[in-house]
């Protein structure tokens, strides 16, 4: 008896060691499985970072107003593109090609835009081309004389500026020094000066007609190796306008 009591007593004692250590076991798990609900339940917590909402959107800046314009976007109505072309202000190129710096001349004299010039601008920018010779053979009364002869005077340019006038030309011909008979027949009194008659075809719009016609003028042109010429280019010492002035 008193071995199967002790027997029972050791038994005994191994169930209460069983039960401690299932309770252990089972605190443990349930410790794991808090911290697990801790670690990633949807909550916030203190120091967790937050994402920034995102901005507006902020509103497109202005596009400058010398941007090209997108493909596929017209940047102007074609008609006024080309007249804007053709009546743009002319300035002469420095060069030693007296013909083309005749027929850019003649070009220049006949274009003009009412709408963004006044008589003054145009006439100023004509005289800057006109060279005057120490000799005082073409005088700024010829200048006028023969620019009023084109059709332009400060009245005339003030009425023409109520109607939206504009002047265009493009040359047609071009002929220089000894292709003139004129010329054959009284040479230029030094070497170096030479004359061109060009005709232009000429454009003349307002706002509500146009007219087409042909004018020529005769250019005189001052180049090396005179003395009186600027050193490296020519330059335009006259032109000629009045029908008893041109020279053919």
């Amino acid at each position: 008896m008193v071995g199967w009591g002790t027997a029972s007593r050791g038994l005994r004692a191994l169930h209460a060691v069983g039960r401690q250590r299932s309770i252990v076991a089972g605190l443990f798990v349930v410790l794991m499985i808090s911290g697990f609900v801790f670690l990633f339940w949807p909550i916030d917590r203190p120091g967790a970072a937050s994402v920034p909402s995102p901005a507006p959107s902020s509103p497109l800046a202005p596009v400058p107003s010398g941007t090209p314009p997108a493909m596929g976007v017209p940047s102007a109505v074609p008609g006024e593109t080309a007249m804007a072309a053709l009546s743009s202000p002319v300035d002469l190129s420095p060069t030693r090609d007296f013909r083309a710096l005749a027929v850019e001349a003649a070009r220049g004299i006949y274009t003009w835009d009412s709408r963004s010039s006044s008589y003054s601008d145009v006439y100023a920018r004509v005289r800057s081309w006109w060279e005057l010779l120490p000799d005082g053979s073409n005088p700024l009364s010829v200048l006028v004389k023969e620019f009023e002869a084109t059709g332009v005077t400060p009245t005339s340019f003030a009425s023409l500026g109520q109607q939206s006038a504009r002047r265009s030309a493009k040359a047609q011909s071009v002929r220089c020094d000894l292709e003139l008979a004129k010329v054959q027949e009284f040479p230029p009194p030094w070497a170096g000066l030479h004359v061109c008659t060009v005709i232009v075809q000429v454009l003349d719009e307002t706002s509500r007609d146009r007219n087409t016609y042909s004018a020529p003028i005769t250019v005189m042109l001052n180049c090396p190796p005179a003395a009186t010429a600027p050193a490296d280019r020519c330059a335009m010492v006259a032109f000629y306008a009045t029908a008893d002035r041109i020279v053919y």
